[in-house]
């Protein structure tokens, strides 16, 4: 016994050391494994979208719309591939909205059924947004909601507990959160900023200096501004900036902005009552959400302040302003009606004075471009954020990020909210404060990344994140090759082949047709259109039409011949439709 017991005190020491092994490895096993996942928001602005998962429980946060972008013509929304999620949805214990931007909350109508309809934790002002949005579409289930305030505790599943906190942005209810996980404590602000007073001196910090307390394992840090040098402006600056320009202005005062944005909605109020002019509202989205703010008592207008657009003739152009959507140049919003003469009730005068107030969202430089150079046509005076602090961004700036850093403390950072360059100087930030590289962590979309106590690791693992497109009715049916198609028709125009053959010999009945579309004006090009049609001839005089072809076969080599064709003629490459028509 004695001789036993010795001889497995000197047991080799390869044995031991594999023994030793098996130990971590299955104290490892079994250690808490978090698994966060964005499927949006972070290679864009917009589309904000990610989930956690601890085993059979699923907690998603936001679910937004990305606008279209020049790739995607035709199209109303991008919305999250949630094709990992849905599955699952039996798992979905809860979806917390972090406020009320159509990019992280206008998806929920065309995705709520796939995710099984579970409750959303969101404040009022965000719930009341969403069930106005909701009322578009009678057919859905209604939505569930428990609406959270500032120092709210909700225990959402078994694993997840969510304590909620006020954050400053650009409208009121904003949220942030802490969420207790098996892993530790995750913070996530959404969009936020620091406000300053018009010193330029930060207040409202205590919400950040008591996460400093809480050990925090990761915050998710909104990246928007990361590359923005300085710190935040002042709504206060903001709005003695626009009075001054509203008393200068000789002429109706016309005030493009975010529907969405309501804190400079009330700045705007408070000036027009201040002036004596009257605020006319334009555009439908601006009329609902002041309306449901003006319920929810967040803006609180005198009587009779407010007056619809068919009114404003009864006024003095001095004694008005109008607040309008538009001012990121959407085709069919109100200040672009405006501009191109198609408002019912409204045009342009010279005597104008239009304010751009709010910034450019990244990818409508252009289109925002065309429509200033529009308006500047018809008015005297435009003004927008570039040439006077008229707009504050609900973005912080690197210096205010290196201030929420420092206050939270987190073990790991996440940049987050935007593209991977902006994320990328959010990620700087964090190392010039002494982070390392493995505790700044830069994720793709779709990358599952697993968290345990001591560490945050993004995995090869991916789950689908490619554009879901919500194109009029139709939700996902728009794919790739349909995009390819409208670009291709954008770029290069399209060619339409009518043929029309006799059934049994193949020869032509007919000269054919030739149709152009964005391609060439045919009228000035009699000699390629002989070309094609010659080519053409040439073609179905190959074909043995005795031993009955395939009709998809010859449309396949017309294509292709008429193609190559035009390449070596043009250097252009159309898409080329075939069309036969059997007699």
């Amino acid at each position: 016994m004695i001789k036993n017991t010795q001889r497995a005190q000197h047991a080799p020491r390869t044995q031991r050391k594999h023994d030793a092994q098996r130990t971590v490895r299955k104290s490892l096993d079994s250690e808490p494994v978090l698994r966060f996942c964005p499927l949006g928001g972070f290679e864009e602005i917009g589309r904000n979208c990610v989930f956690f998962e601890y085993k059979n429980e699923i907690v998603i946060v936001d679910v937004g719309i990305q606008f279209p972008e020049e790739e995607t013509p035709g199209i109303d929304y991008i919305i999250p591939n949630v094709s990992y999620l849905e599955p699952k949805k039996k798992n979905i214990k809860g979806i917390i909205l972090t406020h009320g931007h159509y990019d992280h909350i206008h998806a929920i109508p065309y995705l709520i059924e796939k995710l099984g309809n579970p409750i959303i934790y969101t404040a009022a002002l965000t719930k009341a947004l969403v069930e106005k949005r909701m009322e578009e579409f009678p057919n859905l289930p209604k939505p569930r909601f428990q609406v959270v305030k500032h120092a709210d505790e909700v225990t959402i599943s078994e694993n997840f507990k969510a304590k909620f906190f006020d954050i400053g942005h650009t409208i009121p209810d904003g949220v942030g959160f802490v969420m207790n996980t098996p892993a530790g404590k995750m913070t996530h602000f959404g969009d936020f900023r620091v406000e300053r007073d018009a010193k330029g001196e930060p207040y409202n910090l205590e919400v950040y200096e008591a996460l400093g307390k809480m050990d925090i394992h990761t915050a998710f840090i909104d990246s928007t501004n990361a590359d923005v040098a300085g710190k935040s402006i002042s709504e206060e600056t903001v709005q003695k900036n626009l009075e001054d320009l509203f008393k200068q202005a000789e002429g109706r005062i016309i005030v493009a902005t975010f529907a969405s944005l309501l804190s400079r909605v009330v700045a705007i109020f408070n000036i027009a009552e201040k002036l004596g002019r009257k605020v006319a509202l334009n555009g439908r989205s601006m009329k609902d959400n002041v309306q449901i703010a003006k319920n929810l008592g967040y803006i609180k207008a005198a009587k009779n302040l407010l007056i619809t657009v068919e009114e404003i003739q009864k006024y003095k152009d001095d004694k008005v302003i109008i607040l309008t959507t538009g001012g990121q140049g959407e085709p069919n919003a109100g200040l672009n009606k405006i501009a191109q003469g198609e408002h019912k009730n409204l045009r342009f005068k010279s005597t104008d004075t239009v304010i751009f107030s709010s910034s450019v969202v990244p990818g409508n430089e252009r289109s925002v471009q065309m429509l200033q150079d529009n308006i500047s046509r018809q008015v005297n005076e435009v003004f927008n954020s570039k040439l006077l602090d008229i707009h504050a961004s609900g973005h912080s700036p690197k210096e205010d990020l290196a201030l929420i850093m420092k206050l939270v403390k987190p073990r790991f950072i996440v940049p987050a909210n935007a593209y991977y360059f902006k994320r990328k100087a959010c990620a700087k930030i964090a190392l010039s404060m002494g982070y390392s590289k493995d505790h700044a962590v830069l994720v793709d979309n779709g990358q599952i990344c697993e968290i345990t106590k001591d560490n945050f690791k993004p995995t090869s693992e991916k789950v689908p994140v490619n554009y879901v497109m919500v194109d009029g009715l139709g939700v996902g049916d728009v794919e790739e090759v349909v995009l390819r198609d409208r670009l291709m028709l954008s770029e290069e125009g399209m060619v339409v082949v009518i043929a029309t053959i006799d059934r049994q010999t193949g020869k032509l009945i007919k000269n054919p047709d030739i149709i152009s579309r964005g391609f060439i004006f045919l009228k000035e090009n009699k000699t390629l259109l002989d070309d094609i049609r010659n080519k053409l001839k040439n073609v179905l005089i190959r074909i043995p039409f005795h031993q009955k072809p395939d009709p998809d076969y010859i449309k396949g080599l017309i294509r292709d011949q008429i193609g190559q064709l035009l390449w070596n003629k043009t250097k252009r490459r159309p898409m080329i439709l075939p069309v036969l028509i059997e007699i």
